[in-house]
């Protein structure tokens, strides 16, 4: 099991906190996590402890700078991934994406020769044909949003992630509580501008060049997501340039892992397969 390290530094003129872990082999493109809403890079814990790799707080969560003049957009997100591997010196990555952190598929349509591999969990679709669940949408309300933001206190967010897991009862006591600890006004606000600034159509066009990740490709999938429908996986993986594995899980939700554990090593055995 690797020792995860935990960095903060300075980035943009705010703080970035990261997660970093030693691989098992050290020659290897590092594996690159990232979350999506509304958690942070505690979600991906037990993977960093297989594999190695590195896992950041995007902004606006977690650890990492909170300010009100963020750009919490995609094409924010897309950015960042951009500049946190720069600031950190990686050219090369694995990369593993859930939820919002699907943005890191904008960085790859940019840059598909950085990415070895790619693993997409259940990851909000830059694909046609997606309309937004119904807490997302009033999330895209004014005012219904400001007034659901307000009211996600730690019992509230318990409540209602009983529908994300297929396991009878709410998600995992420590991701509930990791979440709601750092839901403050600086994160309620990045995901109210994020799904604002995120339309359908947009979300359509976001991935008209997913075909040019050509690199070998694992898509994931809780069928009893209730945000995201099962169909986007094959849906995804129709769309990027490879030929990917398609896992569809019958008895897992939004965060496939929490409900079948063992998918985390079934996600490790692909990351360190041979280089292609």
């Amino acid at each position: 099991m690797a020792t995860v390290r935990e960095h903060t530094e300075d980035l943009d003129g705010q703080p970035q906190y990261w997660r970093s872990a030693e691989g098992p082999d050290p020659d290897r493109a590092p594996v690159l996590y990232l979350h999506g809403v509304p958690t942070s890079s505690d979600l991906w814990l037990p993977f960093l402890e297989r594999t190695g790799g590195l896992a950041p707080d995007l902004p606006g969560f977690g650890r990492s700078g909170k300010r009100g003049d963020g750009d919490f957009t995609m094409e924010g997100y897309d950015r960042f991934v951009e500049r946190f591997l720069d600031h950190v010196g990686v050219e090369r990555v694995r990369l593993v994406v859930n939820d919002w952190g699907g943005v890191g598929l904008l960085w790859a349509q940019r840059f598909p020769e950085r990415v070895e591999r790619l693993v997409i969990m259940d990851a909000v679709p830059f694909l046609p044909g997606y309309r937004w669940h119904r807490i997302a949408r009033v999330w895209r309300a004014r005012w219904a949003g400001e007034i659901a933001m307000g009211l996600t206190v730690g019992p509230v967010l318990r409540f209602i992630s009983r529908e994300a897991n297929a396991t009878p009862g709410p998600l995992p006591r420590e991701m509930t509580d990791s979440a709601s600890a750092f839901l403050d006004q600086g994160t309620q606000r990045a995901i109210l501008r994020l799904y604002r600034s995120s339309p359908p159509e947009k979300l359509a066009a976001a991935g008209a060049n997913l075909g040019a990740i050509t690199c070998p490709a694992f898509v994931a999938w809780g069928d009893r997501d209730p945000y995201i429908p099962p169909r986007f996986a094959d849906a995804y993986a129709a769309a990027l340039g490879s030929d990917p594995e398609v896992l569809h899980l019958p008895d897992a939700g939004h965060w496939p892992w929490l409900d079948r554990p063992d998918l985390i090593e079934r996600v490790a055995a692909f990351l360190d397969a041979p280089a292609a």
